[in-house]
């Protein structure tokens, strides 16, 4: 009987180092789906458009985006935590979920332990913007109409624990200010009302915002990072403009359900990082004003661990909680 029992435990562990090392070499033989969890239009969906526009002809396969927005970005997370770890269902993460474990009293998933990280794509810097049609020209002018009429100024975010509204919510800190804050599913309804006037300001990512700087119909005041933007070099970080002790802007990464096939996940960062890393995705990163990165695995857990920590001090500091 012992014998019988370690032939047939020789067996398995033989066919599963079979089975393992296949997968990679047939993957993929369908359709690849990247949920986005914001609307079409925002950074999100640009960056994971372009990501699989060039996947797709590598890997010999359809890669497509299937936009799940809702709860701040952590609707489309939890679908994605709960799917089939085939590596045919990705995710287009962001910071926010690097926030969102200190800000919700509940999520329905783990971002560290529910996802196998691939590669990050990108950073963004983040921007304070209003309305070309505003009378604010400078953040001090803002501070100061926030400071004479308290909860009247407002500034838009993509939702509740996102990096927009940690921004706001610290920003108020730091200037002493009250500011209402109005959260949306996404940066183009946000970027919509932010034109027509329904809401003062918006701290989102440059990429969205871009094209109506460009037309000077949105006015930039600040960059919400350490330096400026190399898209932007004339705009003044919020530490040069005044406000000191910001420094926020917004990786995004692709990632996988957890038990996916490492042997997967790790083909599918070469092949991500070897687009990120040609001439022509470069050139299309700047263009919008993003920094591609390229890391690895590695790398891009170290960055999740890291920026978990970072927010739960901030959102600690800041008391900010959500239901």
């Amino acid at each position: 009987m012992l014998k019988k029992v370690t032939k047939n435990s020789l067996a398995s562990i033989l066919l599963c180092g079979m089975v393992g090392a296949a997968s990679a070499q047939s993957y993929p033989t369908k359709t690849i789906t990247i949920v986005v969890p914001f609307p079409p239009g925002g950074t999100t969906d640009v960056l994971a458009r372009a990501v699989a526009q060039k996947l797709g002809p590598v890997l010999g396969q359809s890669v497509i985006v299937d936009n799940k927005p809702g709860a701040g970005a952590t609707l489309g997370a939890g679908l994605v935590a709960k799917s089939n770890p085939d590596g045919y269902t990705l995710f287009m993460g962001a910071v926010h979920h690097t926030i969102a474990p200190s800000v919700y009293k509940t999520l329905p998933y783990s971002f560290e332990k529910d996802f196998a990280p691939i590669t990050t794509v990108a950073l963004v810097p983040n921007i304070m913007v209003v309305s070309a049609s505003s009378p604010y020209k400078s953040v001090k002018e803002v501070i100061a109409a926030a400071k004479a009429k308290p909860d009247e100024l407002s500034y838009g975010s993509n939702g509740n624990g996102t990096a927009q509204h940690m921004i706001g919510t610290q920003f108020q800190m730091i200037t002493g200010t009250k500011l209402l804050h109005v959260p949306y599913k996404g940066s183009a309804p946000l970027t919509t009302d932010l034109l027509g006037g329904q809401v003062t300001m918006s701290f989102d990512t440059i990429t969205p915002v871009l094209p109506f700087i460009r037309e000077n119909k949105l006015r930039p005041l600040a960059v919400t990072t350490a330096k400026r933007s190399s898209t932007l070099p004339g705009v003044p970080t919020l530490a040069e403009a005044g406000v000191p002790g910001i420094n926020i802007g917004t990786w995004f990464g692709l990632l996988a359900p957890a038990a996916t096939p490492k042997d997967i996940t790790a083909k599918l960062n070469a092949e991500v990082v070897k687009i990120i890393k040609s001439a022509e995705f470069q050139k299309q990163m700047f263009d919008i004003g993003a920094e591609p990165v390229g890391n690895t695995q590695a790398q891009m857990a170290k960055q999740i661990a890291d920026e978990t920590a970072k927010f739960s001090e901030v959102a600690k500091a800041a008391n900010v909680s959500i239901q």
